[in-house]
């Protein structure tokens, strides 16, 4: 390995590690331990592959002991609000903000448990919501988990519906052919935007899967990489199954 590549590794750490230290101080648990759980596991690398020097691999080490201490203090907490029903996290998109992509968003709530998926979304019915669906389906189909099933439940769109229900059916054929099954269902009573996932999270942002502003252009950054696309203002609130027994 070389000199290089391991300092790209160091930096690498400390950018996912400070990012944990700034979700675990605004209360952003569950969001935090995944960063924890990667910036350490980069910083074990890191000691295993090209520190040879005693006096600093004993400061890495006493820092990976540091943040395996927090995030296990922070595994505990999450567990016991998950079991006591208690769990509820907000996390505010401001406006023009970036990095809110759907894989990093939906990240830390896909274990390897996740199986299903339920979408419940008013508003998959023009061409760039129709996208926004795709791409959430993409996402899934690129995660560890192993997804088999993928339920929306949506209205339809009344001036015009053909062009949804193209984009749906040809939608439903692409992901059998990947071995995962759509199920659609269509409501025009439902306003409601909620994602749920078998593992037993709960998300729901108040724009659903629409939270994307309209790229400047299509040479424009953050035309093709979500990360880089401006949001519009919502509030995303993240439950557990427990928290939301009674509803």
């Amino acid at each position: 390995m070389t000199q290089n590549h391991t300092a790209g590794m160091e930096t690498s750490a400390i950018s996912v590690l400070k990012r944990a230290v700034e979700l675990d101080h605004s209360g952003r648990f569950q969001e935090s331990l995944v960063c924890y759980q990667e910036g350490i596991q980069l910083l074990m690398d890191v000691l295993k592959a090209a520190v040879k020097d005693e006096s600093k691999r004993g400061h890495f080490r006493e820092k990976i002991k540091g943040y395996m201490d927090r995030a296990e203090q922070i595994k505990v907490h999450v567990n016991q609000l998950k079991e006591d029903g208690k769990y509820h996290e907000q996390i505010r998109i401001a406006e023009d903000a970036t990095g809110y992509s759907y894989d990093a968003l939906f990240k830390p709530y896909m274990s390897n448990l996740l199986t299903e998926v339920w979408v419940q979304d008013p508003y998959i019915r023009h061409t760039h919501q129709l996208y926004n669906f795709l791409r959430f389906c993409e996402m899934l189909l690129k995660a560890s988990c192993k997804v088999k099933k993928i339920h929306l439940l949506t209205s339809q769109d009344e001036a015009d519906n053909r062009q949804q229900s193209t984009a749906l059916a040809e939608l439903k054929e692409s992901l059998s052919a990947l071995g995962l099954t759509l199920d659609l269902q269509y409501s025009s009573t439902i306003h409601d935007r909620e994602i749920r996932f078998d593992n037993g999270w709960i998300i729901k942002i108040g724009r659903g899967l629409d939270y994307f502003k309209r790229p400047k252009g299509r040479f424009s950054i953050g035309y093709c990489d979500y990360d880089l696309r401006q949001c519009q203002e919502t509030n995303v609130d993240i439950f557990h199954t427990k928290h939301t027994k009674t509803l």
